[in-house]
C-alpha cells in the first residue's frame, strides 16, 4: 500500500506516529510523510488523491494538518481518523453536545466566547473544569473553585479563545484513559491533571464491564477507529471528561505493531470499520504480552497483514453498550450571553 502521514513538528521525534511509519516501511509499504506546519504546501499538487490509498493525521489540535486532511477527504482520499469524526472531537463544546444528545455520560457543558461571559454560570455548580475548547495534552485545564477565583483567573485565560466549563466531578485524582484501536480496547491508569500532586504512575488496568461500555459507544458515536477516552469514577459511576483522536497508546502492549495494521485494515477498506460484534464474555484487559510480529505474518508490500494472535478476551463495541450507560439524552448548556 501506498500511506501518506500528516505529521505535525511536534511529533516528529515521537513514537506515535514515527515507529509506525518505520514499522510499515518495513513490511514493505510506501509511507509520504508531511509536515503541514513547516512546509508550504501547493494545495492543488498535495492532494494528487489517486497516488495514496489513504492519509493518515497525527496532528495537534488546532494545527493545519486538519485542514489538509479534509481537503483530502473531499477529494476522495481515504482518511484514517474519518476527516468529519476529527473535527467532532477536536472542538470540545462540539463533543460534549454530540456526547449528550447520544447519551454518553459526560458532564454539564457551558462554552463562551469570552472569559468574563462564564461569570453567569450559577454558584452552586463551583468547583469548574475550565479549558479551552481546542486544547490536548492537558493544556491550559484548570480547577475553578470559585466566582472569586474565576475573577482572579481571567487574564491568563483571556487568550485562550473559546473556552468551555464543566462541574467538576468528585474523584479519587486518577483518571482512566481507554485506548481503542483494531476493534479492541486497553485501559491505563494516571494522575489527573487537576491534581498535579497526586502520586499515581501510569499503569494498565483492568476495564470493567460498564466503562468498556462506555468507551465502545465513544467510538460509535464520534466515529473513531483510533481514538482514545479520558473516563473519571465519579460519586454516581464513570464520567467521559475528554475524547480524542490518534493518542499516544501508551502502555498498549505492541502499540506500534497494532496500530500498523489497524492503518492498514482502515485503509484496505477504504475508511471505518464494521461494527464489531458483541463480545461473548466480560471484556478484560489482554494479556500483556507482544503480538507475534515474524516474518509468516509480516504482510507483503500491498496487502494488509494478517490480524495478531488475539489477546485474551479483550473489551470491543457491542451492539448493547448502551444499556450500561444512563438512558436518555441530557441538556447541553452552549451559554454565549445572558439569553443562551
Amino acid at each position: 500500500m501506498k500511506l501518506c502521514f500528516l505529521v505535525e513538528e511536534q511529533y516528529r521525534h515521537d513514537g506515535m506516529p514515527v515507529e509506525v511509519i518505520r514499522r510499515l516501511t518495513s513490511w514493505g509499504h510506501q509511507v509520504d510523510v508531511l509536515r503541514p506546519g513547516g512546509s508550504l504546501l501547493r494545495m492543488t499538487e498535495a492532494l494528487q488523491c489517486a497516488a495514496h490509498d489513504a492519509w493518515v493525521l497525527k496532528t495537534v489540535s488546532g494545527g493545519p494538518g486538519l485542514t489538509l486532511l479534509e481537503a483530502a477527504a473531499v477529494a476522495g482520499t481515504t482518511t484514517i481518523n474519518d476527516a468529519r469524526s476529527i473535527r467532532g472531537v477536536r472542538d470540545k463544546a462540539l463533543a460534549a453536545a454530540i456526547g449528550r444528545s447520544q447519551g454518553l455520560p459526560l458532564p454539564p457543558t457551558y462554552a463562551a466566547a469570552r472569559p468574563e461571559l462564564l461569570a453567569e454560570i450559577p454558584d452552586s455548580l463551583y468547583p469548574l473544569v475550565v479549558k479551552p475548547a481546542d486544547g490536548s495534552s492537558g493544556r491550559a485545564v484548570h480547577l475553578v473553585t470559585s466566582p472569586d477565583r474565576l475573577t482572579e483567573m481571567l487574564p491568563a485565560l483571556a487568550g485562550e479563545g473559546m473556552l468551555i466549563a464543566q462541574p467538576y466531578v468528585p474523584n479519587s485524582g486518577v483518571d482512566i484513559k481507554v485506548y481503542g484501536v483494531g476493534g479492541e480496547l486497553y485501559a491505563t491508569e494516571r494522575r489527573s491533571p487537576l491534581h498535579p500532586d497526586h502520586a499515581a504512575p501510569e499503569r494498565p488496568v483492568p476495564l470493567t464491564d460498564e466503562v468498556a461500555a462506555i468507551a465502545a459507544r465513544a467510538g460509535a458515536v464520534y466515529g473513531l477507529d483510533l481514538y482514545g477516552v479520558d473516563v473519571v469514577l465519579g460519586p454516581d459511576g464513570p464520567v467521559v471528561v475528554d475524547v480524542n483522536d490518534f493518542p499516544s497508546f501508551r502502555q498498549v502492549p505492541d502499540a506500534t505493531a497494532r496500530v500498523a495494521r489497524a492503518v492498514l485494515a482502515l485503509a484496505a477498506r477504504g475508511g471505518r470499520a464494521a461494527e464489531p460484534a458483541e463480545p461473548a464474555a466480560r471484556p478484560r484487559m489482554p494479556e500483556q504480552r507482544e503480538a507475534p510480529d515474524t516474518g509468516a505474518s509480516t504482510p507483503g508490500p500491498s496487502a494488509a497483514p494478517a490480524a495478531p494472535a488475539a489477546p485474551a478476551a479483550p473489551a470491543a463495541p457491542a451492539a448493547q453498550a448502551a444499556s450500561a450507560l444512563r438512558s436518555g439524552p441530557a441538556q447541553v448548556l452552549l451559554a454565549a450571553g445572558k439569553n443562551a
